[in-house]
């Protein structure tokens, strides 16, 4: 079985498929695409392994000519240096703009070779074939692409949409269970931020998705890429709502800052903590109930997941540098920093009036430190 989310973008709109088998049978998807029976495929090294045989198997026995370039796996690939490495290997390969490009992987991968090839020649196509949960239902879609800068995370980057997204979900039973619980931090966000019946639909079926039970699977990426597909329609370079799929980000982002974007926080485990940050400032302001943030803690624990600051281990330098650090979020507008709130779970959205030592509260309790 196979679902199919569109993301209606006008002459720019594409799909995303999603179910079982799609690297595998990836020619056939990729062939209405091409121009001419070529393609230039980038993945990390831990991907290779796994993944990159069974596409290449499929391209060539549909004749599809095709050169890999393999990366360094990890957050730290995410920056100038791989970037730099990318753009000229394929510049060597003369990928044309009417070529395809396809980033396999996670989102480290899709988020560098999507900027790759938004530069390239002023822009030629790609293809997202998402492996990582987190990759499937948010860094894959949507057209945000981008790398690392020291001083922030996702600071230089272009929205530049792929022709074609293929999640796979047979890639997820290969990921560590740190990796798909990382990944599921993304998928609890979407519930969060606009969907309570989803949120109540995890309640109850979150440790199936754990435990690899593949419809739960399949349904829990449809709707998130529906979701996201939805608000990319409305608002493509987050000048609004877009901006809720920040959700717990303002929080995340200067945490994975504060441990050098390193494996001591993945991205889907510091979005669960910012969501239980951002749930619990909301209370705190009184714009939610105070069972909402209790909810959100009580299920993210159930799974198996970070909530607070302390559950990360080790030093992550003061409350009051960690603020700072959020100071070069990309959600600042004339040096006022937003954030994503909630009225309740479902219910999230954009304010830049938040008081700072309401901020700093909750960061502290959330360190131990109250």
């Amino acid at each position: 079985m196979i679902e199919t989310v569109h993301v209606d973008l006008g002459d720019r709109s594409y799909d995303i498929l999603i179910g079982q088998g799609l690297i595998g049978s990836a020619a056939t998807h990729l062939l209405p695409l091409l121009k001419r029976k070529r393609v230039a495929i980038v993945t990390d090294e831990n991907v290779a392994k796994l993944h990159l045989p069974t596409l290449q198997t499929a391209l060539s026995a549909a004749g599809i000519a095709h050169d890999s370039l393999i990366l360094p796996a990890g957050e730290a690939t995410k920056s100038w240096g791989p970037f730099t490495q990318t753009v000229e290997w394929l510049l060597d390969q003369k990928i044309e703009r009417r070529d395809i490009v396809i980033a396999l992987g996670g989102g480290v991968i899709g988020d560098l070779v999507g900027f790759a090839a938004a530069v390239l020649r002023r822009g030629v196509r790609f293809v997202q074939m998402p492996t990582s949960l987190l990759a499937q239902v948010d860094s894959s879609v949507g057209g945000k692409t981008g790398i690392n800068a020291a001083q922030g995370k996702n600071l230089i980057g272009a929205f530049h949409q792929p022709s074609l997204v293929l999640a796979d979900i047979d890639a997820l039973s290969t990921l560590t269970p740190r990796d798909f619980l990382a990944g599921y931090g993304e998928v609890v966000k979407y519930g969060l931020l606009g969907n309570a019946p989803f949120f109540d639909w995890l309640e109850e079926f979150g440790p199936k998705l754990a435990k690899g039970d593949i419809a739960a699977r399949i349904e829990a990426v449809r709707i998130s890429c529906q979701m996201k597909a939805d608000i990319v329609a409305r608002d493509e370079t987050e000048q609004g709502d877009r901006a809720l799929l920040n959700l717990g980000h303002t929080f995340c982002h200067a945490l994975e800052s504060a441990t050098g974007y390193s494996d001591r926080l993945l991205h889907g485990e510091g979005v669960a903590i910012g969501c239980a940050l951002a749930f619990e400032l909301s209370s705190r302001l009184g714009l939610c109930s105070q069972e909402d943030p209790s909810r959100v803690r009580a299920h993210l624990r159930d799974m198996g997941m970070m909530t607070d600051i302390t559950d990360i281990g080790g030093d992550v330098g003061t409350v009051e540098s960690l603020v700072d650090k959020m100071a070069q979020d990309k959600k600042v507008i004339d040096g006022q920093l937003r954030f994503i709130l909630a009225r309740g779970i479902g219910q999230a959205f954009v304010t830049g009036d938040v008081p700072k030592d309401d901020v700093l509260r909750v960061m502290r309790n959330s360190m131990g430190l109250a």
